[in-house]
């Protein structure tokens, strides 16, 4: 490896239905790990599609070696491809600026808070939405929404 070159090991895993969308999509994580422009994917190993137990789901990883040459381009990968686990696995040592940990740290605290702000608002449309439902079900002579699922669950039961 080259001098003040980062070598880290991820693993990416996709998991969603039919399988061959999800074999069809790690194909394109592959391709773009191959292709990317800001680090090096030194070896990748694409597994088997595994059919997750009792739900309709399939699941495919990749672990990857890839090589780049700064820390904070790590923080745009994790950013960009979502690894489940990353482990840094040369040097066994880094050094680098205060800037580039400050940098890192308020990446990390925007992109939180875009994700908060993101759940907030998907929080809000629901809320709204049922509210809606339950004055349409109302209208309608219909049990509210939340009444006919319990009403279902229960005739399930018996």
């Amino acid at each position: 490896m080259e001098e003040g070159k980062i070598k880290v090991r991820a693993i990416m895993e996709i998991m969603g239905s039919p399988e061959e969308h999800v074999s069809k999509t790690m194909n394109m994580v592959v391709e773009k790990l191959k292709n990317s422009d800001y680090f090096k994917c030194i070896e990748e190993k694409v597994s088997e599609s595994t059919k997750i137990e009792d739900r309709p789901f399939w699941s495919k990883f990749v672990e990857a070696e890839l090589e780049f040459d700064e820390v904070d381009m790590i923080t745009g990968f994790c950013f960009d491809f979502m690894p489940s686990t990353l482990e840094v696995v040369e040097p066994s040592k880094i050094n680098f600026e205060r800037n580039i940990l400050n940098n890192l740290w308020n990446d990390l605290i925007a992109r939180l808070h875009q994700y908060d702000m993101l759940v907030k608002n998907l929080h809000a449309e629901n809320v709204v939405m049922k509210r809606e439902m339950a004055k349409l079900s109302v209208e309608a002579g219909q049990p509210k929404p939340t009444e006919a699922v319990v009403e279902k669950d229960e005739e399930k039961k018996e």
